[in-house]
């Protein structure tokens, strides 16, 4: 397969069919030769996938584990996160205190690898990450 993005899902679709396999991003392909040798390993039974394809595989599959880490807790709050609660809100539906919504958010953060960093907000990436899976 030759495209524009790398997309987890469908090299994990191609490696389950087995045979020759390759997904290769358009814009990485520059040396003819590098693409030919790619063609013949491919043709004779082999696998070749583009780095960064590999990586969204492996992100992904982070991702799912970080949020199967989560109690089921953590998990009903950053669902209501994803709803577009504010934390007064999560704490009302939750029957706890917005301390403790807070010290929840703290705990996904930490979970899903979102350390603080001023150039993203970390609750849209938890929620990203939540709905992206």
């Amino acid at each position: 397969m030759l495209s524009q993005y790398a997309e987890a899902a469908y090299a994990r679709e191609l490696l389950t069919t087995g045979g020759g396999t390759g997904y290769l991003i358009k814009d990485r392909i520059s040396r003819p030769r590098e693409f030919i040798e790619a063609l013949v390993t491919v043709a004779t039974g082999g696998t070749v996938l583009d780095p960064e394809v590999v990586s969204q595989m492996f992100s992904r599959d982070h991702a799912r584990q970080a949020l199967e880490s989560l109690t089921e807790r953590e998990h009903d709050v950053l669902k209501r996160m994803a709803e577009g609660l504010s934390n007064a809100a999560i704490s009302a539906a939750l029957f706890i205190t917005e301390a403790t919504v807070e010290k929840h958010i703290n705990s996904i953060f930490a979970k899903l690898g979102l350390p603080p960093c001023s150039e993203d907000h970390r609750r849209v990436r938890a929620v990203l990450t939540y709905l992206n899976l």
